[in-house]
């Protein structure tokens, strides 16, 4: 065989194998609090734990909040920005980030908001079984 052939050949498969591992250490899954503690970066679904402290600080510029995750665990999250604007009506919350001494610091977050339309939907629903 071609020795040419051969270096192609396993260039590819390296180069392959390479971006296959790399691309499968770039995804993040979803997990609690406890399985993020093991991550460099995570993303934890959860609710907003609105029976703890929680605000934006001015002199730090970011806004903290305490969550629960779908297991119980109940963490501190620090998030570098503003307080989002649908945050108290949120039903759940996606942060995306890490974990250090049992502080979520997240880098991004997600808010899933009822939806207008469910709930209309739901209106013309019991109209029409009261009609």
């Amino acid at each position: 065989m071609n020795l040419k052939l051969i270096l192609g050949i396993t260039s590819i498969v390296l180069f392959t194998s390479l971006l296959m591992y790399n691309f499968g250490n770039s995804i993040d899954s979803y997990v609690n609090f406890e399985q993020a503690d093991d991550r460099g970066s995570a993303h934890v679904v959860g609710t907003w734990d609105d029976s703890q402290e929680w605000g934006f600080s001015r002199e730090n510029m970011r806004f903290s909040f305490y969550m629960k995750d779908q297991e119980g665990n109940v963490r501190r999250v620090i998030y570098p920005k503003p307080k989002p604007n649908n945050f108290e009506q949120a039903t759940q919350l996606v942060v995306i980030g890490e974990m250090q001494n049992d502080v979520f610091y997240a880098n991004d977050m997600l808010l899933k908001c009822p939806s207008k339309y469910n709930d209309a939907d739901e209106a013309e629903f019991t109209q029409a079984e009261q009609g």
